[in-house]
């Protein structure tokens, strides 16, 4: 009796848990948290189209500059997100881009300000399902080049500072006490967030490209938090977020149909 391989299953088919079929979402997928978040980059796509809401996971596809271009939200957390990933790679999905919050680290770094992740420490348990321990969790370079290029171009007109660098994604959000904030700190990592490293890894494994730009909502350093009112520094930046990425994408897309 041979044991099920689950991605081998259900590839080519509707998908458990994300509810996408073949040919339901393009080749680039932006991956936020938030399901409502999937409503917000859908206002910049093109005849966008509501293709299925199950769970967390919350997906439209449209296009941008003629490219298609699909958001599925993932929910908090690297297993909700190691699924997305898994399951729209087997409906054709070959590049995911997380646009998440994230907290910051280092005293520099303002609420408002956008994150791009050089590489991930793995502070959670789904990637150790894929790979060791000792194994790095990167995103691709070749993309992640596109990504800062686009930041370093948008960034005077829409009036945003951009950093790059490794962040942490961790498995407890509330667990992270002042010790474990200060130890990270003093590592140098940039930010803490919860699901970019498991996207890393289940791309690479996959052969897939993956990349991951995040705006701060508050800096854990310094003490500049937002936890009662309207986060509105935050909020602009979920979209000038979405705007390096679509223009990262089609960039992307240019240069490789050339």
């Amino acid at each position: 009796m041979s044991t099920l391989n689950k991605a081998e299953a259900t590839l080519g088919k509707i998908q458990y848990h994300v509810r996408v079929k073949p040919g339901d979402v393009g080749k680039y997928i932006l991956l936020p948290g938030d399901p409502a978040r999937a409503d917000r980059v859908a206002k910049y796509l093109d005849n966008p189209e509501l293709i299925a809401h199950n769970r967390e996971y919350r997906t439209f596809s449209g296009t941008y500059k003629g490219v298609k271009v699909s958001v599925t939200s993932t929910g908090i957390g690297c297993p909700s997100a190691s699924i997305a990933v898994e399951e729209l790679a087997n409906v054709g999905a070959e590049v995911f881009i997380r646009i998440g919050s994230s907290a910051a680290l280092q005293p520099q770094i303002a609420l408002g300000d956008l994150l791009i992740a050089s590489g991930s420490m793995k502070n959670e348990g789904t990637s150790r399902f894929y790979v060791p321990d000792c194994f790095p969790a990167v995103p691709d370079l070749e993309f992640t080049n596109v990504l800062v290029n686009a930041a370093q171009s948008l960034k005077n007109e829409l009036d945003f500072a951009f950093h790059v660098g490794i962040c942490a994604s961790d498995d407890s959000f509330y667990g992270e006490n002042q010790e474990w904030i200060e130890k990270l700190a003093k590592l140098g990592v940039m930010n803490v967030e919860m699901e970019s490293s498991a996207i890393f890894t289940v791309a690479h494994v996959r052969r897939l490209k993956a990349a991951s730009i995040c705006a701060v909502s508050g800096n854990l350093i310094t003490g500049e938090v937002v936890y009662e009112t309207e986060n509105t520094r935050l909020v602009d930046s979920w979209d000038k977020e979405i705007k390096v990425v679509l223009e990262s994408i089609y960039h992307y897309e240019t240069a490789h149909q050339s």
